[in-house]
C-alpha cells in the first residue's frame, strides 16, 4: 500500500514525519530518511494488530451511519432552499452585467495601485 507522508523538519534540525489522516501515527529521526524508515516500522506494527478499510456502501452500513435525509439538507442549505428564486426576474441579466462591470472596474483599479 501507498500512504502520503508529511515531513518536517523542527527547530532542534531533527526530522518529524507522519501519515496524512493517521494523526497519531508519528515519527521522529535526525534525518529525513531515519524519521520515514521509524515511521514505517510504526506503520508495520500497527497492521499486525489491525487493518484499515473503506466504507463506500452506504445501504450496507445505513444504520450504522447517521446520514440526514436530502429533504432535512434541502431545509438547512440556503443555496438550495433559494434555487430558482431570479427564473422570473426580467431585470436579472441586467443586474448580472453590471455586477460584471464593477468587478472589472475594481480589478483594473487594484492592478495599478
Amino acid at each position: 500500500m501507498q500512504y502520503q507522508v508529511f515531513v518536517q523538519s523542527s527547530a532542534d534540525r531533527t526530522f518529524m514525519a507522519s501519515v496524512v489522516g493517521l494523526p497519531n501515527l508519528i515519527a521522529n529521526g535526525i534525518t529525513e530518511k531515519e524519521a520515514i524508515d521509524r515511521l514505517t516500522n510504526i506503520l508495520n506494527a500497527q497492521f499486525k494488530n489491525g487493518k484499515l478499510v473503506m466504507i463506500c456502501d452506504l445501504q450496507r452500513y445505513a444504520n450504522d451511519i447517521n446520514v440526514p435525509s436530502e429533504k432535512a439538507q434541502d431545509k438547512n442549505d440556503p443555496w438550495i432552499a433559494n434555487i430558482g428564486i431570479f427564473q422570473d426576474d426580467l431585470t436579472f441579466d441586467d443586474f448580472l452585467e453590471e455586477v460584471n462591470t464593477y468587478r472589472n472596474e475594481i480589478d483594473i483599479t487594484e492592478s495599478y495601485s
